[in-house]
């Protein structure tokens, strides 16, 4: 599933390691790379302690690639650690402390650049926050902030990071509102987060157009509060990842740029084909939140989230809440989704208080709720909807999750929104996807129809 790239196809091919003029990252001349630029950082036993900016304008047709070369027996990626890392003298750029790969917002080649179409590919990114130590651009010491990045994308188009491994930072990716178009395909993020800490996450974003795809996010940092995926973005897509063991899984809350607020794209958020797991020892009850949750309701995502072929599946011993819409003014549109929990079904609300839910051919336990609250302002409205003990999954305990042949999931979906893009690919084990397969009725899920009953 990753991206191909073919070297002859660049103007320029850099390589970085051993038995290569190129030793370190820090040898790359990062402030001077032109489009038409593959970096290739090759696989070394010990981790390169580098940290670098790029900030590169190039183009779809000549785009700036760095991209990580696996060890050709193991199959690890080249690890790039912020610990003791050496930034390149030659460099010039601000907020140094808050990433160990930074995209835009340099001195170099100038201030007012945006890079675009710059694509980051199979690194290992690691140990970017305090505790760590760094030498920054004037070669004097530095301490990593507490929402220190693995990658920080300030300013930017059209970005991609693929097949990373993301982790041991304050925030896994921190994107912010200057960026535009940035996708996040097939990367595991885990063990981010700072202890004691609920504003540091495995992904931080508020761009104007995100795509999330084949992703594995899983458990923070033991002690740390913060969510899996929190979005403020405007056009927001999560699509066929897995996403395991935050305190919410999803937190889509408001921006507070007007620029993203008055975007068409705000008020409309799709989720769909993920699957989205509630371990025992997940802090909060909520899977998704959607809405805003600073308090100035007027930049309140106030729309509809599209949540459609997902498998939700908690494992929480008390309860669990799929939704909470912060206002009134938001609604969910959710279709095709099973949600089970071993709990019992009398263990599961719906939505938390406020807001409208619409369920459509949805796969819910016997004795679900609308809401764990005593007095919800919401609605929750449940059509042509399945109730049941058991939904057959593979194998649950082991996070199996395709259905079994006779399963009530099988061909029992029913049409999506008609804006709703149709979910034609699955999540495939890990960071990888395939191409999803039903028939004239689709299946309750993140998964199509199994190849032993097609």
């Amino acid at each position: 599933m990753a991206t191909t790239w073919v070297a002859g196809d660049f103007a320029v091919v850099l390589d970085v390691g051993p038995g290569y003029p190129l030793t370190e990252p820090a040898q790359v001349p990062w402030e001077s790379l032109a489009p038409s630029t593959l970096v290739r950082i090759h696989h070394r036993p010990q981790p390169y302690p580098a940290k670098w900016v790029i900030n590169t304008a190039a183009t779809q047709g000549a785009p700036l690639v760095v991209l990580g070369v696996r060890d050709p027996v193991t199959g690890a990626r080249p690890v790039i650690s912020g610990d003791g890392a050496a930034t390149r003298l030659a460099l010039d750029y601000w907020n140094e402390g808050r990433s160990v790969v930074k995209i835009g917002g340099s001195n170099l080649p100038s201030d007012d650049i945006v890079p675009s179409h710059v694509h980051l590919q199979g690194l290992e990114i690691r140990s970017g926050r305090p505790g760590y130590a760094y030498t920054d651009d004037a070669g004097a010491p530095g301490s990593y902030s507490t929402n220190a990045a693995a990658v920080h994308a300030e300013i930017g188009a059209h970005i991609t990071i693929e097949d990373c491994v993301l982790t041991d930072c304050g925030n896994g990716v921190f994107a912010g509102s200057q960026v535009s178009d940035l996708v996040l395909r097939g990367n595991a993020i885990h063990g981010n987060g700072i202890e004691g800490s609920i504003y540091e996450h495995n992904s931080y974003t508020e761009c104007l157009g995100i795509l999330f795809e084949y992703n594995r996010y899983g458990p923070l940092r033991p002690g740390c509060g913060g969510n899996n995926l929190k979005d403020r973005s405007a056009g927001t897509v999560i699509r066929y990842n897995w996403i395991e063991a935050g305190n919410r899984q999803l937190d889509l809350v408001e921006t507070d740029h007007v620029e993203l607020r008055d975007d068409p794209r705000y008020r409309t958020t799709l989720v769909y084909g993920n699957l989205l797991i509630e371990s025992e020892s997940t802090g909060n009850s909520q899977i998704v939140h959607y809405g805003g949750d600073g308090g100035d309701e007027d930049f309140y995502r106030k729309g509809r989230l599209h949540f459609y072929h997902n498998t939700v599946y908690s494992a929480r011993p008390g309860n669990t809440t799929l939704l909470r819409l912060s206002t009134g003014d938001e609604a969910a549109d959710v279709r095709n989704t099973v949600i089970h929990v071993t709990a019992g079904g009398a263990r599961l609300a719906i939505n938390a208080d406020a807001g409208d839910v619409e369920l459509r051919h949805c796969w819910l336990p016997t004795d679900w709720r609308h809401s764990h609250e005593g007095d919800p302002t919401g609605s929750v409205v449940a059509q042509d909807c399945i109730a049941g003990a058991e939904p057959g999954f593979a194998d649950a305990s082991g996070l199996g999750f395709q259905p079994l042949p006779g399963s009530p999931l099988l061909r029992a979906g029913g049409p999506l929104a008609a804006t709703a893009p149709p979910a034609l690919a699955q999540y495939r084990e890990h960071q990888d996807g395939q191409a999803r397969a039903d028939g004239s009725l689709p299946t309750i899920g993140a998964f199509g129809v199994p190849l032993q009953v097609r």
